[in-house]
């Protein structure tokens, strides 16, 4: 037979669970979508990272393409702040030398930087999404570390790229 005592442990059994999975929830935020289409985006920049000598070629070695979209590129145009709904997407592609040329082969990941003010005031109003192909694989972690080197960045809203004509 089952006793109150039960049904009460129970209940507050799955209620705690329920609050531990809503609490782990909003820990990691909204999580950003992979952003279908951003290489039709405005592309920004590109950058290769091929010496040991420089302080980011352990994380960062390769071919980098940076494109931004439509609602970030006025901003990044006119070196003003970004409005909510900016977004960047950062690809990286190790490479390879082969007859005199360099070529990328196969892509590292691609990040995703969001302007959403009230989702991410903590980080300057920007979100970061790391992806592996197509699947989200950010972390609390690495979207600290994204921060903490874009940081240095507060002065231009946390944006490294610039506008060339």
């Amino acid at each position: 037979m089952v006793t109150r005592r039960r049904i009460v442990g129970l209940a507050a059994l799955v209620l705690g669970a329920g609050w531990a999975i809503t609490y782990a929830q909003a820990q990691r935020k909204v999580v950003i979508s992979y952003p279908a289409g951003y290489r039709k985006w405005t592309h920004v920049k590109s950058m290769v990272i091929f010496s040991k000598d420089h302080k980011l070629y352990d994380r960062f070695a390769g071919l980098h393409n940076i494109y931004v979209n439509d609602i970030g590129w006025p901003s990044l145009e006119r070196g003003r702040a970004y409005p909510d709904g900016s977004m960047f997407a950062f690809e990286l592609f190790d490479i390879r030398t082969y007859q005199g040329a360099i070529e990328t082969t196969q892509r590292k990941f691609l990040a995703v930087m969001r302007k959403n003010s009230r989702l991410y005031p903590e980080t300057g109003g920007w979100g970061y999404e790391l992806f592996q192909g197509y699947q989200s694989v950010g972390s609390l972690k690495d979207m600290k570390q994204c921060f903490d080197c874009h940081a240095s960045q507060k002065a231009r809203d946390y944006v490294f790229s610039d506008y060339k004509e």
